[in-house]
This record gives structure tokens, sequence and C-alpha cells, in this order.
């Protein structure tokens, strides 16, 4: 007869209650963070660091015969980046100004043509004018036979071709106008076609200094000395990476909580967890990458496999903190958006004006290139205006 099994001891029974008690507090220690902490925030590993790569392209061809800058340099907008061979651009722009030039003295001359015109008018005038008194003294002659039939009809001949001589001079003087009416010898239609030539060649001639648009720094550069470019062709790029943003691709099902506005958390793998950016939900892409891919899925065959589809969603970086610890584009983070406040929006309701991107670097071409065609305008006699 086998004996009874001993009773548990009383402090055997003491440590199953600590840890059932244990057990319990960590259960719903885990439940109260899985609820109001973890529920509460999304985050994910695959977000990257995005940045405005700007393109640098020659907006004419010509043959490249300086480049200042190298890979990783920085530039400040408006700097000489490449030079291009100045020969051709110079000899088409002096053509151009000599066309100008010309234009010029042709529209002054008409206007000399037109005012002759104008005089042969008054002086046509005054020629009528006598033929019709002296046909108007000689009529009552007729009657008592002091002149011959003949010479009155000569008289009305005259008249006729002064009449006539009126009408072509007035032709003759409406013809010259219609080439100069209108305005100052500026505005005249010839003066302002050889402008624009000159303005093209000027433009092209100055082009051949290819300049920074913005304040950043050299990549990618694959332009060498004595290459021959094309309008267009890449050349290298500029990134500013004073203005970066972050694309972290959330997966769909974890976009029904997230909304414009709200505070985000950015882990970067190159400064590590301790290192930590702010930002700010700005903004969610209207398709997911795949649909944006080179090649979008096709799902119409039978062979489908559902995927889980990620859409990228725009984060903005503290720029401080960006001043601070210098970011990369492409470079790998983690992030974690807080929502709480579910009361934003999730697609922007207004039209985003402030902040966009631009250059006054190339403005300044095309006044420069009015100021100089002013002057040329002025030394050959017109309105420069």
């Amino acid at each position: 007869m086998n004996e009874a099994a001993p009773a548990p001891s009383g402090k055997r029974r003491q440590i199953l209650s600590t840890l059932a008690v244990l057990f319990a507090v960590l259960g719903a220690a885990w439940w109260l963070m899985s609820h109001y902490v973890w529920g509460l925030r999304e985050h994910t590993d695959d977000a990257y660091v995005a940045g405005h790569q700007v393109g640098i392209s020659s907006q004419v061809a010509g043959t490249v015969v300086e480049v200042t800058v190298d890979n990783t340099a920085l530039v400040e907008a408006g700097q000489v980046l490449v030079k291009l061979d100045p020969v051709d651009a110079a000899t088409a722009l002096s053509r151009a100004e000599a066309q100008l030039a010309q234009s010029v003295r042709q529209v002054r001359q008409q206007r000399e043509v037109a005012q002759q015109y104008d005089a042969g008018i008054a002086q046509r005038r005054l020629e009528l004018n006598r033929a019709q008194i002296d046909l108007k003294q000689r009529q009552p002659l007729v009657a008592g036979q002091a002149i011959a039939a003949e010479e009155l009809r000569h008289i009305q001949d005259t008249v006729k071709l002064a009449e006539l001589a009126l009408q072509q001079s007035q032709r003759q003087a409406a013809a010259a106008h219609a080439l100069i009416d209108g305005g100052a010898v500026r505005d005249n239609p010839v003066v302002l076609e050889a402008l624009a030539r000159y303005r093209d060649a000027y433009i092209s001639a100055h082009r051949n200094a290819i300049v920074a648009p913005i304040r950043g720094y050299v990549a990618q550069r694959n332009v060498q000395l004595g290459q021959r470019i094309a309008a267009g062709q890449p050349l290298m790029s500029v990134i500013a990476l004073d203005d970066l943003w972050i694309d972290a691709n959330f997966k769909e099902n974890q976009l029904r909580n997230l909304r414009l506005g709200q505070p985000v958390e950015i882990e970067s793998d190159i400064y590590g967890g301790k290192s930590k950016y702010h930002g700010r939900v700005v903004g969610l892409a209207a398709g997911t990458g795949g649909a944006f891919s080179l090649l979008p899925p096709q799902n119409a065959s039978g062979n489908w496999i559902k995927v889980v589809q990620r859409v990228p969603v725009k984060v903005s970086l503290d720029a401080q903190e960006l001043a601070e610890r210098p970011l990369r584009i492409g470079l790998s983070t983690t992030v974690y958006v807080d929502t709480h406040d579910r009361g934003g929006e999730v697609l922007a309701k207004v039209s985003e004006v402030a902040g966009r991107p631009s250059t006054a670097v190339y403005t300044a071409d095309l006044s420069k290139a009015d100021a100089a065609a002013a002057a040329i305008i002025a030394r050959n006699g017109g309105t420069a205006r």
C-alpha cells in the first residue's frame, strides 16, 4: 500500500501564489500597453530619407571647356558649374546685334520717307487749289468768248490731273505710315522681331556658363572636359541636404489611424536609436508603391497571390535637428507615429502654396539682355524704353 503524497509546504504555496500574481500583473500590463500605448502607435522600418535631386543640364549645345566642381562639393545658387566653348555663341550674338541696329535704322528711314510723302500731299493740295482757282476764273470768260473753249478744257484736265496726283500722294503716304504707325521705333514689328532674335542670341551666349539653381551638394557628376553635350543632357545633380524628409512605407492595414499633423519620432541607422529626430506626417501618397512602379502588377490572371501593399507616407524633419545631425538621401530609418490624435485630415484639403522650390538665377539673363538691347537701340537713334 502506497503512502499518500505529502501536502505542499507553505513556502511552495507562497511561491506559486507569487508567480500567479506576477503573471497576472504582467498580463494586465501587457494588455494595458497594447491597448493604450502600442495600439496608439504605428511604426515601420521600411522608411528612407528623401530629398530634392535637382538635375543639372545645359540649355544649349556646346563643347565643355571647364568643369569647376566635383562630387561632394558644396555650391551656392548661381555658382558656375560648367563652361562651354563661347565662340559660336559670341559670333551669333554679334550677328544679332548688327541685325537689331540695322532694323532700327531701317525704321528711321521709313519714318523719313513717310514724312516726305506727307510733304508731297501738301504740295499736291496747293497745285489742286491753284488749278481750281484758274478754272473758276476762266469759266465766265468762255461765255463772252474771251478765251477759247479748248483752253478751258485744258484747265479742266489740269484740275483732274491735280486731283489724281493728290490721291496718289495720299495713298503713298498711307502705305508708308502703315509700316511705322503705332508707337516708337522700339515698338515697330521689324525692330521687335530683331529684338527677339537678339535676346535669344544673348541668352544663348550667356548660358554657356551652366550655373547651380539652388544651394546644395554635387552628386552624380558625369561630365568631362572636351565632351560635346546636347541641350537637356544630364550633367550632374545638386542635392539640398537642408531640405530633406522621410518616405515611410506603411502597410495598408496601418493607414486607418494615420492623420496629417500627427507627431513622428524617427530613428536613423547612421546615428543609432539614442539619436532621435522629430517630425510630423505631412502627406499620404495617392497610390501604393506598386501602382507607380515601372511595371505595375497585373492580378487578372488565375495565379493570383494576395500581397500586402505599402503606401508612402511623407514625414517632415525638424530643421534644427537636421542641421545638427545631417542626413543623406537614401539612408534607412525607423519611424514611429503617435496616433493618439485622430482628428486630423487623411488628405490635404488646401493646395500647398508656401515652401515650393524656386530659383531666380535664370531671370537675370533676360533683364541683362533687355538692357543691352536698349543700349543698341539708343545708339542707333531709336527710343530706348
